[in-house]
C-alpha cells in the first residue's frame, strides 16, 4: 500500500469533487489541539517526522486504484487520483517542544486535493505519538529524577506500531532503558529486561532459580523476587548474591502488593546484609501518580518498569485535535461552528522565556527575546528537515521542561499556560469571520 487509501471516505470524496472542477488552488490546513485534557497542563509535541516519511511517498499504487473503481469512483476520477503526489509544503515543531492549546503543531500548504486527502494520516500520527510523549513526560516529571525509568509499555500498547513508538517517546523525554529490544536496536537505546515468574516456577525452588539466572548473566542480574513470598524472596536474592559475589551488579525486583512498605522492609534486609550496593527495582501497573508518591515518601526505590497506564496513557487516550482549512487560494478562511470557531491564515507562534507563547500571522516580525516554534520541514513534496535521533530531540525537551511553570507540572489540577494571540491576528480573525457572516446572512435571505 503506497498510502493514499490510509485516509476517511469523506476525504476521498471532497478530493474527488475538487479534482473534477479543477479546483487546484494552494490551501493552508492547520493542525492544532482545541484543548488540553483536564489533566495535563501541557503537550509534548511528537510524530511529524512519522508525518513526513508518509507523506513523501504518498500515492494510489494499481491495487488502490482499482479498489477505488470497485467502490464506486467513476475512471476520470481514479486516474485523476492515480497523479496525485504530495507535492506541498509543510511548517511544523520540532519534536519534543512542549505545546499549548491552540496552537499549530503543524500546517500543511499544498493543492487543495492533496492537502485534504492527508489528513486523517496527519491526524493520526500527531494525536497518537503526542499524546504518549505526553504520559511519559508526566511520568518524567513526578519521579523528580530520583527514580530511573524503564520503558515496560510494549506487551500492553494497542499494537506494535505503538510499542515502538513508546520506546522511542519516553526515551526522548527521559527515560533511560526499554524492555522493547527491537526498539532498542532501532533508535540506539539502552535495551533492559529482569526476569519473569515463569522463570521462577519452572525451577524446584526459588533459590535454584536465582542461582542459575545469576549464573547464567554476566551482566547486571536482576531477581524477581515475589513469586512465592516476598520478603523470603529477598533472602533468597541476598544468599545467591552474596554467594556469588554480585554485591555491584544486581537488583531485586518488587512486582505486586504493598511496593512502598515492601521496599523499606527488602531495602532494611538489603543493608542488613552488607549489600547497599544492591538496587531495588518495582514495577506492577505504575503511573505518575505512584511515583509521585515513592518521590513524597521516600521510598527507597532505585528504578521502575513502567507500563500500560503510560503505554495507553489510561488517563488521556486521545486529544481533541483538529485539522483545519485557514487558507485557500490566497484567501484566509474560517469556521464559525459554536465552540470550534477557527483563526483563519497560515500561522506562527512566537515563543517567549517561561514559555510564553504568543500565535501570530506567519508573516508577522518575531518579536524580541522570542523565537518562531514552527519552522519549515518539507517544501515541494520533499523533506528540507534533517532526521533526527533521539537526542536532539531530548535536548529540545529539556530545555522546555527547565522553563515549564510549576502549576503545568501539577499532575492532578494542573493549569495550563494559554497563549496570547497578537492584534493583527485578532483583527484579521474579526474581518474574515464578518466576511462570513455577512456571506451567510446573504445566502439565507437574513441580510
Amino acid at each position: 500500500m503506497s498510502g493514499g487509501l490510509l485516509t476517511d471516505m469523506y476525504e476521498l470524496n471532497m478530493a474527488a469533487s475538487y479534482l473534477r472542477r479543477e479546483m487546484v488552488a494552494p490551501a493552508t490546513f492547520s493542525l492544532f489541539v482545541r484543548n488540553l485534557p483536564v489533566n495535563r497542563g501541557f503537550l509534548v509535541a511528537a510524530g511529524v517526522p512519522d508525518c513526513l516519511d508518509w507523506l513523501e511517498q504518498f500515492g494510489f499504487d494499481p491495487d488502490d486504484r482499482e479498489y477505488l473503481r470497485r467502490i464506486g469512483f467513476d475512471d476520470n476520477t481514479v486516474d485523476s487520483l492515480a497523479a496525485l503526489r504530495f507535492t506541498g509544503d509543510v511548517w511544523a515543531v520540532a519534536e519534543g517542544r512542549m505545546v499549548f492549546a491552540g496552537e499549530p503543531i503543524l500546517e500543511v500548504t499544498a493543492p487543495i486535493a492533496e492537502a485534504q486527502l492527508v489528513e486523517t494520516y496527519l491526524l493520526n500520527q500527531v494525536n497518537f505519538q503526542t499524546t504518549l510523549a505526553t504520559k511519559a513526560a508526566r511520568c518524567r516529571i513526578a519521579s523528580s529524577d530520583r527514580i530511573e525509568l524503564v520503558d515496560f509499555a510494549c506487551r500492553r500498547t494497542q499494537g506494535i506500531e505503538a510499542g515502538m513508538a513508546v520506546a522511542r517517546l519516553s526515551a526522548m523525554v527521559g527515560f533511560t532503558a526499554t524492555s522493547n529490544v527491537a526498539a532498542a536496536r532501532r533508535y540506539g537505546l539502552r535495551p533492559a529486561g529482569t526476569m519473569a515468574h515463569s522463570f521462577v516456577e519452572a525451577f524446584p525452588t526459588e533459590l535454584d532459580a536465582f542461582y542459575a539466572f545469576a549464573a547464567d548473566h554476566s551482566g547486571p542480574v536482576t531477581l524477581l523476587v515475589d513469586t512465592y513470598d516476598t520478603l523470603g524472596g529477598v533472602a533468597n536474592a541476598i544468599e545467591v548474591i552474596d554467594r556469588l559475589g554480585l554485591r555491584h551488579r544486581a537488583s531485586v525486583r518488587l512486582d505486586s502488593g504493598d511496593l512502598a512498605r515492601l521496599a523499606v522492609e527488602a531495602r532494611r534486609m538489603l543493608d542488613r546484609a552488607g549489600l547497599p550496593d544492591v538496587r531495588i527495582f518495582a514495577s506492577g501497573g505504575l503511573d505518575e501518580h505512584d511515583l509521585a508518591a515513592f518521590v513524597s515518601l521516600q521510598v527507597p526505590i532505585d528504578a521502575v518498569g513502567v507500563g500500560t497506564r503510560m503505554g495507553v496513557s489510561a488517563d488521556a487516550p486521545y486529544l481533541d485535535s483538529a485539522y483545519k482549512l485557514v487558507e485557500y487560494d490566497g484567501q484566509p478562511v474560517t469556521k464559525l461552528s459554536t465552540g470550534k470557531a477557527t483563526m483563519p491564515g497560515p500561522k506562527q507562534v512566537f515563543r517567549g522565556s517561561g514559555l510564553r507563547d504568543v500565535i501570530a500571522r506567519r508573516d508577522e516580525p518575531t518579536p524580541a527575546a522570542a523565537h518562531p516554534l514552527l519552522e519549515p520541514v518539507m517544501r515541494a513534496g520533499r523533506r528540507i528537515a534533517v532526521a533526527e535521533g533521539v537526542a536532539m530531540c531530548r535536548g529540545r525537551f529539556e530545555a522546555d521542561l527547565a522553563q515549564l511553570p510549576g502549576a503545568a507540572r501539577d499532575l492532578s489540577v494542573p493549569v495550563a499556560p494559554v497563549a496570547e494571540i497578537t492584534p493583527q491576528l485578532r483583527l484579521l480573525t474579526a474581518e474574515v469571520q464578518q466576511q462570513a457572516r455577512r456571506r451567510t446572512a446573504r445566502n439565507t435571505g437574513h441580510v
